[in-house]
């Protein structure tokens, strides 16, 4: 395997996580009994770009279906943060009635709605028909495609105009071939614009053990070196940066072509640089450790949910997320032995049956029915959210409990 960046041969395994489903593929009742599909889930890191990257075992085509079960509306917390952006950005940079908005991955058009309000022209690229189905409904014009260099010629390129805005959350580590997806960018930007990406940031999780966020359908786990390297190869500069909550601990990137000079360099650049290398994300052997923190979090979830059934307790949890997915495979539960369902908000993911394990997905209600001693927060980037949603389970004397970074039980 070669990296996808720099094409150098990747012989550093940072964690495996052997065979696991698609996280997003939840099943049907009458799916239960087919068979299913299961991928390796190993990561490697390139030791000349520093690219944290999944080998591609399947096309993205084929993870981002027609009938995609994420919705960005339906979490209150990120329906804040995208508000909360917008704002930031039009006061900082005076974006109006003549600029227009690109976001990447613009799912059901939450963000690209804010703008709409503001009447700043917009546009969503979104690969998934259903999201962007539901984005156009909400007066978002929207193209349904996956960005791409050949993407950006021809609706930019061709068509004379440029992007005063690019934005794009949490797609970055989702693009298979990230240098034709940055190249992309280049070419869809205007001579002043600006572009800005938020994702995951992998000193986070690392520091925090945040395995579970690995799943196919993130291809890259990001550096702001890696990101910057990137980036560079392509002219285009980064010059700020932003440390968020979002995800556990994510970065925002602020990118301009290298020739404009209308956005200085801040210090927060080489300040998050500098500490990604204290901390030895530039050393192979830093990552090496990784694995055996996985399987302690692994290990103290087995055993609590293992008591818990030996006791007479029962567990349900909360939030159909892809993370959650992860945790569960890698723990190896099937059925509702352990686990006898999870809750979710979105009614796209309930009824349904998480991929490999086969726990049903239900609405609130059925918590409410059941009154289980524990409820797992799968989604734990949302525990603010969910503890305050899940109050009423004190009841009953319920309790929550996460596993990452480490077992908790409150």
């Amino acid at each position: 395997m070669k990296c996808r960046h720099c094409s150098e041969k990747l012989n550093n395994v940072f964690v495996d996580l052997g065979f696991s489903p698609i996280s997003n593929d939840m099943l049907k009742e009458d799916q239960l009994n087919l068979m299913e599909s299961y991928y390796p889930l190993k990561v490697y890191v390139c030791h000349k770009c520093y690219l944290v990257q999944l080998d591609e075992f399947k096309k993205a085509e084929e993870l981002f279906s027609s009938d995609y079960t994420y919705f960005s509306s339906f979490s209150k917390t990120w329906i804040e943060h995208t508000r909360a952006y917008v704002q930031m950005m039009i006061e900082r940079f005076h974006f109006n009635s003549d600029s227009l908005v690109v976001e990447i991955a613009s799912n059901d058009g939450c963000l690209l709605k804010n703008f709409v309000e503001k009447e700043i022209p917009v546009l969503g690229i979104e690969p998934t028909a259903n999201t962007a189905k539901r984005a156009i409904e909400n007066g978002v014009e929207s193209i349904v495609e996956f960005f791409s260099t050949e993407l950006a010629k021809k609706e930019f390129v061709d068509k004379e105009r440029g992007a005063s805005l690019i934005v794009g959350n949490n797609v970055l580590a989702h693009v298979p071939d990230i240098n034709d997806f940055v190249y992309g960018m280049k070419q869809a930007l205007d001579s002043d614009g600006i572009i800005t990406m938020e994702f995951p940031h992998l000193s986070n999780l690392i520091k925090d053990c945040q395995f579970d966020t690995i799943y196919h359908e993130h291809f890259s786990y990001l550096s702001l070196i890696a990101v910057k390297n990137i980036f560079k190869k392509f002219d285009l500069e980064i010059f700020d940066v932003d440390e968020i909550s979002t995800h556990g601990g994510s970065l925002r990137i602020y990118a301009k072509h290298k020739e404009c000079q209308k956005h200085k360099i801040s210090e927060e650049v080489n300040r998050i640089i500098e500490r990604e290398i204290k901390e030895g994300l530039t050393q192979m052997n830093f990552y090496k450790g990784f694995m055996s923190r996985v399987n302690r979090i692994k290990n103290n979830a087995l055993r609590f949910l293992i008591d818990a059934e030996n006791y007479g307790q029962s567990v349900a949890a909360y939030g159909a997320a892809s993370k959650g997915n992860t945790l569960i495979n890698y723990c190896g539960l099937k059925g509702n032995d352990l686990i006898k369902f999870v809750v979710d908000a979105s009614p796209y993911k309930q009824n349904k049956f998480l991929p490999g394990s086969h726990i049903p997905v239900v609405d609130e209600s059925r918590l409410k029915e059941e009154k289980p001693d524990y409820v797992i927060i799968l989604p734990w980037n949302l525990t603010t959210e969910i503890e305050t949603q899940l109050d009423y389970i004190k009841n009953w004397g319920g309790k929550l409990v996460t596993f990452i970074p480490e077992l908790r039980i409150f």
